[in-house]
């Protein structure tokens, strides 16, 4: 799949947009690069709020001070290594299971990569919060977990919100090496495909073509996250 090397570099980028059979190659790599993106993300909300829940709950109970120490050590491993080392050992020895999706390997280690990092948002966004809330919701009678769902977790999602969408905007980005693990075709290996084999320039138009859609991904996700941040942040103005 090799287009002209003698055409200048806005013809190229022109025959790209043009062409039915590469704009199937960047759609199908685009719809990949959002399916690993949006799993990742659902499973790194989930955990992440999950390690942060316990994370901020007073640890008198063993339980929970067991728990703390896992959930430590989970924030301090993923944090602390790089993403394509977990990539690969998901891939290559926790999920090497025949027939096994990778996709669904490229969802699993993105997310709980990303859970990592989202913890310590969620869990900063929490303590952000004045003490003073938490102990007037303890004053009027409230529960530790009422007053957790009803007064200072609302509050502190307004300052996480910023955070998160810098995580997500981060875990787009590094969805870029799946490829290390198997033939999935995403964005970057899109851009391969239609770069062909042959000599290092055929590249530079097709990864153009994929840089402008990551910048048009990131573009609209940082203008919905605008949005929610303005909507949230109204009732300040009262």
């Amino acid at each position: 799949m090799l287009f002209n090397l003698n055409a200048g570099f806005f013809e190229t980028l022109a025959s790209i947009f043009t062409s039915k059979e590469y704009m199937d190659v960047i759609f199908e790599g685009l719809f990949n690069t959002l399916l690993i993106s949006v799993g990742a993300t659902v499973v790194g909300l989930i955990i992440g709020t999950l390690v942060a829940i316990v994370k901020i709950i007073p640890s008198k109970n063993p339980v929970i001070r067991v728990l703390n120490v896992i959930c430590d050590a989970y924030t301090t491993i993923f944090r602390g290594t790089p993403m394509a080392l977990q990539l690969f050992i998901m891939a290559f020895v926790i999920f090497e299971i025949k027939g096994f999706p990778m996709e669904l390997t490229a969802i699993i280690a993105f997310g709980i990569n990303s859970g990592a990092y989202v913890s310590e948002s969620i869990r900063a966004g929490i303590l952000s919060v004045d003490i003073g809330q938490t102990e007037a919701g303890r004053a009027l009678g409230l529960s530790y977990s009422k007053t957790m769902t009803k007064i200072v977790i609302p509050q502190a999602v307004k300052n996480v919100i910023p955070a998160i969408g810098n995580e997500i905007i981060a875990l787009i980005k590094e969805t870029s090496i799946v490829s290390l693990v198997g033939e999935i075709i995403d964005l970057t290996v899109a851009s391969k495909i239609i770069g062909g084999p042959n000599e290092l320039s055929n590249f530079l138009v097709p990864m153009t073509v994929v840089a402008i859609f990551y910048l048009a991904i990131v573009y609209l996700l940082t203008f919905i996250i605008k949005i929610i941040e303005r909507r949230l942040r109204a009732s300040d103005k009262r």
